[in-house]
């Protein structure tokens, strides 16, 4: 499994969609139920799978979809 696809899993479980909802709209403001205890989920789902520790802005910035790509992309993760 690619890291992508890792990611991936980690947003589908969190949120319990399909794959194929992850995109550019996936984020904390059209996604119903997108809350602080989801996003800390989702964070610390992040830090266990790739064995990082993210900076408190990180967590504050993990607000999307493709904000999370782009905070993996900042610690070396290619995607």
């Amino acid at each position: 499994m690619n890291n992508l696809e890792k990611l991936n899993n980690i947003f589908t479980e969190v949120f319990s969609v399909e794959a194929s909802a992850l995109g550019a709209e996936f984020d904390n403001k059209h996604v119903e139920g997108w809350d602080s205890v989801r996003q800390l989920s989702l964070t610390t789902n992040v830090e266990d799978t790739f064995d990082i520790m993210l900076d408190p802005e990180d967590i504050l910035e993990f607000t999307s979809y493709e904000n999370a790509k782009a905070i993996l992309a900042k610690y070396e993760i290619e995607l």
